[in-house]
């Protein structure tokens, strides 16, 4: 694709030249090569001269870097169908009218590709997902809106903002706890990203952008927040909300919350948010209940609404956040470990990828696990549990015995494999013949031959 888009660029830039478009744009060309492979860092700032942060966004060093992003993310296709690839065709030949359709405020976003994932709790999460065309375009507004808007976010805020990340957010809530405020008003929004009201958060956006253009911007903005969602074929007219998956969305959530964490800061609590997520802590269940009752009419000016069966104002040792939850040690030390309902899904998640019966050998099944289970480790490793490390790890292993033995599956060939792998003949028979108790026979008889070092040999990575 370089040769291809270095010979677009060549051929635009002289075009652009000719009709004398930018003439007085210190960098003219920067107008017709998104595509260009570079190694820049994603972040752009107004330049002087350039007339305002959308000419700033549409500079070639900012879509060079926005691209690399996108393309980075192997994000699925949006309604039009087409891929990364077939999206860079689409822009070598149409990039200038793109350009100039977005300057003059006349492009129109494509409608969302309506997408839902399940949920843990059962239900469905909704994602809207855009074009390619469109990811590029808002990744390359979100690289010069958040260095400029980010900073004035609240500390008390860690979600989807660089250089910060789940973990603080957890360490932040523990250190609460230690110090003594153990009771915990966790707040859940009801569908936040589904009635996120359009007008208040264009409000909100407008009064942090201090910018000559800022009235194409902010329509632009718009345009995407009133682009459609097409859903089984037939696109819907949207209202209301900020669809997950296109890149502006955090962005624009935390710009809109930012309303609550500043109101919270103004009365001195103690709390954590990530994303819709917040948690304020503090000393007894009756503060508590006076906080919750501060946050309904706090959300409820923006026009959002509580879940009240998921929130309430209890131990914060009883509830989860972000996936973890607290418990307390020897010395009265508040520790970290992971949630109940994290563990069940980690557990289930690992069901699903070692199927009995679904036909792969066991190096398929462990190249299928290991980026699950290195993920997985890397986001729970502020888990103060080693006992449950090392449980988990002989969970998995036994698990993956009984799937060997009933890809084996029968005695003749149980016998066969055990004894090729230095198990005595008393194990191999015992094995051999008690053939379709999988997971019985796969405990304590076969850790001796499917030893850890064998797992290790494969690939398996370890939890504890």
């Amino acid at each position: 694709m370089s040769k291809a888009m270095r010979q677009m660029l060549e051929q635009s830039g002289r075009a652009g030249a000719a009709r004398g478009e930018a003439a007085c744009d210190p960098v003219s060309d920067e107008a017709y090569g998104p595509l260009l492979e570079h190694q820049g860092t994603g972040s752009a700032k107004p330049k002087a001269g350039t007339g305002g942060l959308l000419e700033a966004a549409l500079t070639r060093q900012n879509l060079q870097a926005a691209w690399k992003r996108v393309k980075a993310n192997k994000g699925a296709a949006g309604m039009d169908g087409l891929d990364i690839e077939q999206t860079a065709q689409v822009v070598r030949q149409r990039w200038p009218d793109i350009r100039q359709e977005l300057l003059a405020g006349k492009y129109r976003p494509s409608p969302v590709r309506k997408v839902t994932i399940p949920k843990p709790d059962g239900s469905q999460r909704e994602l809207g997902i855009p074009t390619v065309l469109d990811r590029l375009i808002q990744q390359a507004l979100l690289q010069v809106l958040q260095p400029l808007i980010d900073p004035s976010f609240s500390e008390h805020s860690y979600g989807f903002r660089p250089g910060r990340r789940a973990h603080d957010a957890v360490k932040a809530a523990r250190g609460y706890v230690q110090l003594g405020r153990r009771v915990v008003v966790d707040v859940d929004l009801s569908k936040f990203f589904d009635r996120v009201n359009h007008d208040i958060l264009i409000d909100r956006l407008r009064k942090r952008i201090d910018d000559a253009g800022v009235i194409r911007l902010i329509r632009l903005i718009r345009a995407y927040l009133n682009a459609g969602i097409m859903d089984g074929g037939v696109v819907v007219d949207r209202h209301l909300g900020t669809p997950q998956g296109g890149p502006l969305s955090p962005l624009l959530a935390n710009v809109l919350l930012d309303d609550v964490d500043r109101a919270l800061e103004a009365r001195g609590y103690c709390f954590t948010r990530y994303a819709d997520d917040c948690n304020v802590y503090v000393g007894s269940k009756k503060a508590g209940e006076r906080v919750m009752v501060y946050l309904r009419r706090l959300y409820a000016d923006l026009k959002l609404q509580i879940n009240e069966a998921k929130s309430a104002v209890a131990s914060a040792f009883g509830r989860k956040f972000l996936g973890y939850a607290l418990w307390v040690a020897k010395g009265k030390e508040v520790k970290c470990k992971v949630a109940d309902r994290s563990m069940q899904g980690f557990k289930a998640r690992i069901r699903q990828l070692t199927c009995r019966s679904g036909g792969c050998s066991m190096e398929q099944t462990v190249d299928k696990l290991r980026p699950y289970l290195l993920g997985w480790k890397a986001y729970f490793g502020l888990a103060q549990t080693p006992k449950v490390w090392r449980e988990l790890d002989e969970w998995l292993r036994h698990r993956l015995r009984a799937v060997q033995l009933k890809q084996w599956k029968r005695g003749g060939t149980i016998y066969r494999e055990l004894k090729a792998r230095g198990a005595t003949h008393d194990v191999a028979k015992q094995a051999a013949v008690n053939g379709r108790r999988w997971w019985r026979n796969s405990a304590k008889l076969l850790n001796s031959v499917l030893t850890i070092a064998w797992f290790d040999q494969l690939g398996l990575p370890r939890l504890s």
